[in-house]
């Protein structure tokens, strides 16, 4: 007897495939539809149950369909599925505007949809007799079968994905906007289809590319090249290697087989240019050890070769390379490379006076190191190069009463590197802060209610914002004003009427400033995360948050298995590379909302704001399946692999303080560990 009809509403055909064999296995009947005619064709003939809705189909919104649904089936049961609205805010708003039971996130494995269509539905079949419980057991086995054997058929067509993948890239690289579009709809189709056949490292490069892709098919920003062509490189790689899994959503985590050993990624590629061939090996060792990629070269043109080999994040060149400042002959031969003209550029040398400095600020360095330099030094110079050629994205929350002001302050600062909130209402600043938490913040200096003054004295009372910078916008600039503006404890102002120019400079100025400072005074060293100290704080706000909106947080302490056998057995070197891949993890595997920390040596603490503990759950295991494909080497060469044990509690069901719920993760994370580690316990 069939437990309900679903129609299925997706275009992948690999994804519909997959889902469409799930259900069916678990009792539904499935109407398959790849296309809106299709799926009204379905409605228009056939009693359905409940509908799965793809957000993004051909020619038409999922959004757009599931609000013409409404018109003649205003009590359906839709799940909405989408790579895009993964804020919770975006989820509020679709489930009331669209009245969806759920948005169900890319990528998806079937067993999470089935779950949420079984509570759409309260389907709870009722137990089978005894007789038929060996039947059961066999026809869960022969699912077993079936779903990795649709596993390993996807997995043998991703090659041919890649060369398509490869051509459409090609044809755009030519000006096609129909090449553009293709690549588009492929990596987005990767991205919310790999995962569900339990290929995550796949899902998340096309992730990438995906959105590196989205602004030059919308037409709102050049295609990068460079960068794209690194992104499709990286997802052929990830390709190339992949083996289906992710962790089983029960402990323990499954090992991977030896077939699916994967090279630890490195933090970045960076060509050093120098004379000195003993010097050059040295810092290719630095970079081993640092996980930094050094690809080296002896002179200009020998540079020139290697930036139209490869994709570089960044190059380090000796300033006085063959005679006095000759390596900014080097800076101008990588700049007439075509994909090397914005490479981000530094010098190092014996000689750092003020006049060396400012040749090569003009010869376009944003660093300037001695010679020789550390590891660290090295290290360092690389993530900023990274980070400048992948800004993350700023927040700048405005305050100000007149909606014109508003607007225009928005328009004149919203970029791809710039995000802009806006708010009119003085009494609800605490509450924007730690809902938008903003890297900027402007405030116009009268308005009713609290001043500009007032609210910038309330900020800096607050230790997580006491750092946060402030710029007053005011028609006033007198002496007494000034004053008064720092001493509320502004960092600076604009006088109206504002320069878009000067406001664009400024804000610039203020949020690099403020990174480099938050980086070095709030993140660990080795593995780029954040300290104890600056995760507590911001621990706390999220459990206030949470309180005051209802919503979970999830918290669970991480640590790798063994960690003192790595050290002994493969060397402190070969165990930093450890942590530092642990950091690179975490860090690139969780929201901008969410919070990760290095809670001290092989520890690390992880909060996720509005997730319930299956949800958690299943985030980390994809991660502890991602570690544990990785292989290591240690300092005489060995190849060696590592796991990593995790505790997860979540509030308010575990406490709705910080000390109770890193007690309660920390006694899971003791028992993962009595039960001989590699699990995640809850």
């Amino acid at each position: 007897m069939s437990r309900g009809t679903i129609l299925f509403l997706e275009d992948d055909q690999d994804l519909q495939s997959l889902v469409s064999a799930y259900l069916r296995e678990r009792g539904y009947e499935v109407e398959a539809a790849r296309t809106v005619k299709e799926a009204r064709t379905v409605l228009a003939c056939l009693r359905v149950d409940a509908a799965v809705v793809d957000g993004l189909l051909p020619g038409m919104m999922g959004t757009d369909f599931i609000q013409e649904v409404r018109q003649q089936h205003p009590t359906l049961p839709i799940l909405f599925a989408s790579a895009f609205w993964k804020d919770l805010k975006s989820h509020d708003h679709l489930t009331r505007q669209l009245k969806v039971s759920r948005v169900l996130h890319k990528p998806y494995k079937p067993q999470e949809l089935l779950l949420w269509v079984e509570q759409m539905l309260a389907a709870r079949p009722p137990p089978p007799p005894p007789e038929a419980l060996a039947e059961g057991q066999d026809s869960a086995e022969d699912l077993d079968a079936t779903f990795r054997a649709l596993c390993a058929e996807y997995g043998a067509r991703l090659e041919e994905k890649m060369r398509e993948l490869a051509g459409a890239m090609e044809r755009a690289r030519a000006g096609s906007t129909e090449g553009m579009d293709a690549a588009y709809q492929l990596t987005h189709k990767l991205h919310g289809t790999a995962g569900s056949y339990g290929f995550h490292a796949v899902s998340g490069a096309a992730r990438h590319l995906e959105e590196l892709l989205k602004p030059a098919r919308d037409g709102k920003a050049p295609p990068d090249w460079r960068a794209l062509e690194a992104a499709r490189q990286a997802l052929a790689t990830a390709a190339r290697n992949a083996a289906p899994g992710g962790a089983p959503s029960q402990a323990p985590v499954a090992a991977p087989a030896k077939s699916s050993a994967v090279e630890v990624e490195p933090r970045g590629t960076v060509l050093v240019v120098d004379d000195d061939a003993a010097w050059l090996a040295e810092v290719e060792r630095m970079g081993k050890d640092r996980l930094v990629r050094v690809v080296t070269a002896r002179g200009a043109d020998e540079a020139a070769k290697v930036a139209r080999q490869q994709r570089l994040d960044g190059a380090l060149v000796h300033v006085d390379l063959g005679g006095k400042e000759g390596g900014f002959t080097v800076a101008e031969r990588l700049r007439t490379v075509e994909d090397s003209r914005a490479l981000p550029l530094a010098f190092f040398g014996t000689g750092g006076d003020v006049t060396y400095r400012m040749a090569a600020i003009l010869a376009g360095a944003s660093l300037y190191l001695p010679r020789p330099f550390s590891s660290m030094d090295l290290s360092e110079a690389v993530e900023r190069m990274v980070a400048a050629q992948r800004p993350e994205r700023a927040r700048v929350l405005v305050l100000d009463d007149d909606p014109e002001a508003v607007r225009s302050l928005s328009a004149a600062l919203t970029s791809p590197q710039v995000e802009v909130v806006g708010l009119r209402d003085s009494y609800r600043l605490v509450d924007a802060l730690a809902e938008h938490r903003p890297d900027l913040l402007l405030l116009d200096v009268e308005m009713p209610g609290p001043s500009g003054f007032d609210l910038c004295r309330i900020v800096r009372s607050m230790p997580e914002w006491q750092a946060l910078p402030v710029i007053f916008i005011t028609a006033h600039t007198g002496v007494d004003f000034r004053v008064a503006a720092f001493q509320a404890g502004a960092d600076d102002y604009l006088a109206k009427p504002v320069l878009r120019e000067e406001l664009r400079a400024r804000v610039q100025s203020r949020l690099e400033r403020a990174r480099l400072a938050r980086e070095r005074a709030e993140r660990d060293a080795l593995t780029g995360l954040l300290l104890r100290r600056p995760f507590l704080e911001g621990l706390r706000a999220r459990l206030a948050e949470s309180q005051r909106t209802g919503r979970t947080l999830a918290l669970a302490i991480l640590d790798v298995d063994r960690f003192k056998k790595v050290n002994d057995t493969h060397g402190h070197l070969a165990g930093d590379r450890v942590l530092m891949q642990m950091g690179r993890l975490l860090s690139s595997r969780f929201r901008r909302e969410d919070l990760q920390c290095r809670w001290g040596g092989e520890e690390f603490v992880v909060a996720l704001m509005g997730a319930q503990a299956e949800g958690a759950r299943d985030i980390l295991a994809r991660m502890a399946a991602e570690l544990a494909q990785a292989d290591f080497e240690g300092d005489k060469g060995e190849r060696f692999r590592v796991t990593f044990s995790a505790g997860l509690a979540v509030a308010p069901q575990d406490g709705t303080d910080v000390e109770a719920l890193l007690r309660a993760a920390d006694e899971r994370l003791y028992r993962a560990r009595s039960q001989g580690g590699n699990r995640i316990e809850r």
